[in-house]
């Protein structure tokens, strides 16, 4: 039995040589996290519907590939994952990241039918046309480490996070499950919850956003909790762990400090 501090995954320190596969790195975290692999010797392989901007990261960052796709496309993103096992060859994938994302403001008072199914399709819905595509392979290796991308934001309830939230809270629950069932194969499984990162997506955001942190930093966060074997990863803890401490409040505690936290 694991104790507190103690890995719940395989340490992934050394990335000499090692494939990883990155859904979602034409921009914020995801190429960060791209470009940090990369200096540690990882083999990349990025994947996103934005062509160009993939061909832009390769052309600075020399044996990484870009490999196109929408994870809206399950078909599409089966394709990929035979071109990626190619790519790999025997040795295998040591990481797939899942950081593809989609964001916008939402309240019940202005509900948006459609937003919420794309926030559905892109956060929620592209992780399981990716899992169908690489759960065969990790399986049958027997290793490897599959990580998604979920946001401090799924922990509870938030003022305009009605579309987004709850996607991110799906995320957290499918890590825990995916964890139990796929540690016992050898296959590491981790969820990463970060506060306020500055990417495309936070930009959108009017309001002040407390202990905001670069993509950079981020992805040198991700990459100590894999060389720590965590399972969850949530940064900055000088905010994530406040955030952390509000899920154990009694609920009418919680709707007051949020009102009183947000003005909502």
């Amino acid at each position: 039995m694991a104790f507190f501090g103690a890995p719940l995954n395989p340490p992934l320190r050394d990335w000499t040589g090692r494939w990883v596969w990155i859904i979602g790195a034409s921009s914020g975290i995801g190429r960060a996290t791209a470009a940090a692999l990369h200096r540690e010797g990882a083999r990349v392989i990025v994947s996103a519907r934005q062509a160009p901007a993939l061909a832009d990261f390769v052309r600075g960052h020399p044996g990484c590939v870009a490999l196109p796709l929408d994870v809206g496309d399950a078909q599409a993103l089966r394709a990929a994952a035979l071109q990626v096992q190619g790519q790999a060859g025997p040795q295998g994938l040591a990481l797939v990241l899942y950081c593809a994302g989609h964001y916008r403001a939402q309240s019940a008072t202005a509900f948006d039918l459609a937003e919420m199914q794309q926030h559905l399709a892109v956060n929620y819905g592209g992780v399981l046309h990716l899992l169908a595509a690489v759960l065969p392979q990790l399986l049958s290796a027997g290793r490897g480490h599959l990580s998604l991308v979920g946001s401090v934001a799924g922990y509870r309830g938030l003022p305009m996070s009605l579309a987004y939230g709850p996607t991110k809270a799906a995320l957290n629950n499918l890590a825990e499950n995916l964890y139990l069932d796929l540690h016992p194969r050898g296959i590491g499984v981790s969820i990463i919850n970060p506060g306020f990162v500055q990417t495309p997506l936070t930009a959108q955001n009017a309001f002040p956003m407390p202990a905001l942190i670069s993509a950079d930093e981020a992805a040198e966060r991700m990459l100590q909790g894999w060389a720590r074997g965590r399972f969850e990863m949530n940064f900055p803890r000088r905010f994530t762990a406040w955030v952390r401490l509000l899920r154990c409040l009694p609920d009418a505690w919680y709707f007051a400090a949020v009102r009183r936290t947000t003005g909502a």
